[in-house]
């Protein structure tokens, strides 16, 4: 799923949804964070398993198959494939599918050309059962990875973020706006030519009916009362299963309800040490008028060190102008004033301009901050906030001349940790430079 899932902010946008969380701090840039969910028991889960429309005529296929003799590719023969769609009432299309995931799942079990009986789901334990789901799944996705799930090559090639971003969204997503979102997605990943886009334009949302109904087959959504588009308890569970498995940040509410009673030094202290996920904090902000919130959190800031800094200045992108005033406020103190007005200015609030020093201090605040929060990474390169490039080259040459008290100590992490040699041999020489120009203004 990792190679298919987009920017999930982006993508958002482009269906019209409200956008969620930023990305974590202490996350590599290629991770992506999930509001959290409240999954089903697992007891609950499974007994959902047998009862839906996939498993169920797999389980009707592998006792209609029995024993029976099968193709060299481990398929039913084409006379009995018409047969047991005839029989069972099943299109040729999911009776490819189904048999698929009977052949995956072991409910048939293939030896010397002969297809026979495996395990039922309903005869396994609730762990069982839940792994058979899992690989059910698993099924699906890798027949949409090859283009044969829904007989439409955007759909497929886009589904798993597709469901990711429904996984996102609780109430659902109006099937308009997915279309919507799935057209402008194909267009940025493959920039088709305006022929080819008018066609899906016109071809798409039928399409998009017909692979909905498939999910709903597979188990995996569901149409609202309101008649957008939601997972299943089952969908959630799987997909959750996914982006984990992914490296993604996809917490239960149990996860990050423990983190929402903490005050808001515990909060900032828990993020610079890493135990405290995205999502946490955004469950902590819900829970507070943000007035409030900013004003607690900016206390911090000022009271801590780069660390503090870093992690307060990433809670408060969550906050709007309704946190104005204690941001204002802080705009009189030495270490987070440029941070308050950045903050203002990207809002469109009255603040103090920011001069290039300004900048290249926050700069180099954020990599300081980077490295208390995150711990010495293999490769700084590695995190977002230093994107390599022509306009970081630069930047790490202006970071020499700055008043930052930790100039000198970031230009040497990022000599020596950078994977971009460019970025790596600037930050040498800038620290060189820094150096003497420190001493310089000792002596």
């Amino acid at each position: 799923m990792a190679n298919n899932v987009f920017d999930l902010a982006e993508l958002r946008k482009l269906i019209e949804e409200p956008a969620p969380a930023p990305a974590p701090v202490r996350l590599p840039r290629e991770a992506l964070t999930f509001p959290p969910v409240e999954p089903a028991t697992d007891a609950e889960l499974a007994a959902a398993v047998p009862l839906v429309p996939l498993v169920a005529d797999a389980i009707k296929l592998t006792t209609w198959t029995g024993t029976r003799e099968v193709t060299g590719e481990g398929l039913l023969g084409a006379d009995d494939a018409a047969a047991a769609a005839e029989e069972l009432a099943i299109t040729p299309a999911r009776l490819r599918l189904a048999w698929i995931v009977a052949v995956n799942t072991r409910l048939l079990q293939i030896l010397r050309g002969t297809a026979a009986r495996g395990p039922l789901p309903t005869r396994l334990p609730v762990d069982g059962t839940l792994q058979f789901w899992d690989g059910v799944v698993m099924d699906v996705l890798d027949q949409a990875e090859t283009s044969q799930l829904t007989g439409s090559r955007v759909i497929d090639g886009h589904l798993a973020e597709t469901l990711a971003t429904i996984y996102s969204v609780r109430s659902g997503v109006a099937i308009a706006n997915l279309a919507k979102g799935l057209l402008q997605s194909h267009e940025v990943a493959c920039e088709p030519g305006p022929a080819e886009l008018r066609e899906l334009s016109g071809s798409l949302p039928g399409q998009l009916l017909e692979a909905l109904s498939l999910l709903t087959y597979c188990g995996l959504v569901r149409q609202t009362g309101t008649g957008r588009i939601a997972l299943t308890p089952l969908g959630v569970w799987a997909v959750r299963r996914e982006l984990l498995r992914e490296g993604h940040e996809a917490p239960t509410l149990a996860e990050v309800e423990v983190f929402a009673d903490l005050d808001a030094e515990a909060l900032v202290g828990s993020l610079v040490s890493g135990a405290v996920t995205q999502s946490a904090v955004s469950t902590w902000l819900e829970r507070r008028p943000p007035e409030r919130a900013a004003r607690d959190l900016l206390a911090v800031a000022v009271a801590g060190g780069a660390g503090h800094r870093g992690a307060v200045g990433a809670i408060l992108e969550e906050l709007g102008p309704e946190a104005e005033a204690p941001v204002r406020e802080a705009l009189d103190e030495p270490d987070m004033w440029r941070y308050a007005a950045s903050w203002l200015h990207i809002r469109d609030l009255d603040a103090p301009a920011l001069s290039p020093g300004d900048h290249t201090w926050i700069a180099v605040d954020s990599v300081a901050a980077l490295l208390h929060i995150s711990g010495t990474p293999e490769s700084v390169g590695e995190f977002g906030a230093l994107e390599s490039g022509e306009d970081l080259v630069r930047s790490v040459g202006e970071m020499a001349a700055s008043s930052h008290p930790d100039t000198v100590a970031v230009l040497e992490l990022l000599a020596a940790s950078h994977g971009d040699q460019a970025v790596a041999k600037a930050a040498r020489k800038a620290a060189m430079k820094a150096r003497s120009l420190r001493t310089t203004k000792l002596g």
